[in-house]
Formats: C-alpha cells, structure tokens, sequence
C-alpha cells in the first residue's frame, strides 16, 4: 500500500495565518515567513518513498491557489477543530500508511518522515512531539478502523495536545519520533536560530 504524507497548510494571507508571530513581527511578515517555510519544507519532504499531499484551507481559496505547487494534490481541510481535520484526513485518504504534518516546522527532513513511516511497521500510531507540548507529525497504519474516539477532549493549541490526544486512543500502540520545533512566536524563531 502506498504511503501518504499530508501537509496542512493555510493560505499565507496577512492576519489569516501564523497570527500569533504577527502579533510580535506583523502580519505580512508573519504571511511571508510562513510561504517560504512550506516552500522549503516542501522541497525537503518530496520523496519518491510516498505520495506528498497539500490538506488545504481555506477549502475554495485553497483548492484554486497559485501559491502551492500544482504538481501536488490537494485535499480540503474542512470544517472543525484540528482534531477534526485530521480525523477527516486520516479516514478519508486511499488506503495505506498515513502520516500529517504541519507546515511551521523548519526542521522536518526526510529522515524524520522515513522514520515515522517506519515506525508504523510495528505500531498502530506515531506521534513527532513538539518541544511546546503538542506534535508536529501524527501518523497511523490504517489497517483497521479508526477510532471513533481519536482527538476528542484535545485541548488544542496547549501544552497538554500531545498527552490529550494519546489518551483518545487508549488501545492502540503509540510509538514516537524525535521531537522539533513548531513556530508560533517569535522566540520560536530565536530559539531555532540559536
């Protein structure tokens, strides 16, 4: 089965993304920084090892953007809170190992993606800690349902996401990868630079 790597990423529209680094650099520096991360990112991740999707939004704007390579396929996010969007996600894509990622994350490389989807040959689901409490990659094998209960009680944007979304999946094995750095503020910047 063909393994599926999904980027969640948002149009880098001034105040509509990474807004919270635009409260402390601006807005369009904010937009700017986020385009030419997912450009790099995107470059770093393409692998002829699995099938590289963009998970859009907004849906429309995403779907007809010019800022995305066309070459990748697109999906909708959709409605929801995180958790529902990658629920939606995880049940939705062709079968096959899954593994979904954000796009604030400058350190992700190839050998972090090759490693998760190795991972998954002996665990259920694989979690990319993030160093603020959340995660940077979820990844699940489904060969099976997936749980009903996956994401919920999460407390999204917190330090307890990681440790709320391995506890809505109380019977399935749970590996991890190494942890990285998402960037939210500006002394997530600092911190990667130093």
């Amino acid at each position: 089965m063909r393994r599926h790597l999904v980027v969640m990423v948002k149009e880098p529209r001034p105040g509509r993304v990474k807004t919270r680094l635009g409260r402390d650099i601006g807005m369009i520096g904010a937009a700017w920084w986020f385009r030419h991360q997912v450009a790099r990112l995107l470059r770093e991740v393409e692998d002829p090892r699995w099938q590289v999707s963009l998970a859009v939004s907004p849906d429309h704007e995403g779907m007809q953007s010019r800022v995305w390579p066309v070459h990748l396929r697109r999906v909708p996010q959709g409605r929801g809170d995180l958790g529902d969007r990658m629920g939606r996600l995880l049940r939705g894509l062709p079968p096959g190992p899954v593994c979904i990622v954000g796009a604030d994350i400058p350190g992700i490389t190839r050998a972090h993606i090759a490693e998760a989807f190795a991972v998954l040959g002996s665990h259920a689901v694989v979690f990319g800690p993030a160093l603020d409490g959340g995660f940077w990659l979820v990844g699940m094998q489904r060969t099976g349902r997936i749980p009903a209960s996956l994401f919920d009680g999460v407390r999204w944007s917190s330090e307890h996401a990681l440790r709320d979304s391995i506890n809505s999946l109380p019977d399935e094995r749970v590996a991890f990868v190494r942890p990285l750095r998402d960037v939210d503020t500006v002394y997530d910047l600092s911190a990667l630079r130093s």
